[in-house]
């Protein structure tokens, strides 16, 4: 797998798969390209399909100081530039989601089209700006102790948490999640959970989009994406079952059909 100078990092990335339109793939917070394997797998026989990992995250590079979520957009750009992957469909989950929201209202002509998944346009309300600050100050201090139960639950749905037969699944992913590094993660934090909103904007998006959220999402909610998607002319919104905020990963089979009709609609003639 590669790496590549993009924006202002060294960005690693996945490229798998063959076909004549690219997937792009932009993952979450605390997680890395991996949360998409299921997608990845099942597009890959039709799509070109690269999946990054963001600074300070995977095996991409760690910043040497702070930045704010304008340098991930930049990177994300970056990447697009360099890998030759324009227009591409562009799924982006959380974070991944935030840049696409930019990308379709600032740089539309490198998308054909946009999934936005567990993530909302407008900014961190207060009061989970403040929840959010205490939790970096903890994994700061304390490590991932104090806040690694309360993290998995902002990830996970109920229904996943509790599912005996995905025990394994979730020790996979407390493994992963706690082999970050902390001060990486405290920047990267601190980048998007301090974002601006791009809410008023989004009635100038003209790529076509589907929004998606899980049923079970505490951490961005229903209402907040239902609420991007209706700000967006012509976009698709979608409530995934019995699934959190990973619903690439609780529930693959339903997002892998969301995904394969959508982009299926959005292929160039």
């Amino acid at each position: 797998m590669p790496d590549i100078e993009a924006g202002g990092a060294r960005l690693h990335y996945a490229d798998s798969g063959s076909g004549a339109e690219t997937v792009v793939m932009s993952h979450s917070y605390l997680l890395d390209h991996r949360h998409f394997a299921p997608q990845v797998e099942a597009l890959g026989g039709r799509y070109r399909v690269l999946a990054y990992d963001h600074r300070d995250h995977g095996a991409s590079a760690r910043s040497a100081g702070p930045y704010g979520v304008e340098d991930l957009y930049a990177d994300a750009v970056g990447f697009l530039e360099a890998t030759g992957a324009v227009p591409c469909h562009w799924v982006g989950l959380s974070t991944g989601g935030f840049l696409g929201l930019r990308l379709a209202i600032r740089r539309p002509e490198l998308l054909q089209s946009l999934v936005v998944m567990s993530a909302a346009a407008n900014p961190e309300p207060r009061h989970r700006r403040l929840k959010y600050s205490l939790m970096l100050t903890a994994l700061r201090w304390a490590g991932f102790g104090p806040v690694l139960g309360g993290g998995m639950k902002a990830l996970f749905g109920r229904s996943w948490l509790r599912d005996p037969e995905r025990a394994e699944e979730r020790e996979t992913w407390r493994r992963r999640i706690t082999a970050n590094d902390r001060a990486a993660l405290v920047r990267f934090g601190r980048a998007i959970f301090g974002r601006e909103g791009v809410e008023p904007l989004l009635a100038g998006v003209r790529v076509p989009t589907l929004v998606m959220v899980g049923e079970e999402d505490g951490t961005v909610g229903v209402e907040r994406a239902r609420r991007t998607a209706a700000a967006i002319p012509g976009a698709r919104f979608e409530v995934v079952p019995r699934a959190g905020h990973l619903l690439t990963l609780e529930q693959p089979q339903a997002v892998n059909r969301l995904l394969d009709a959508f982009l299926a609609g959005a292929r160039a003639p």
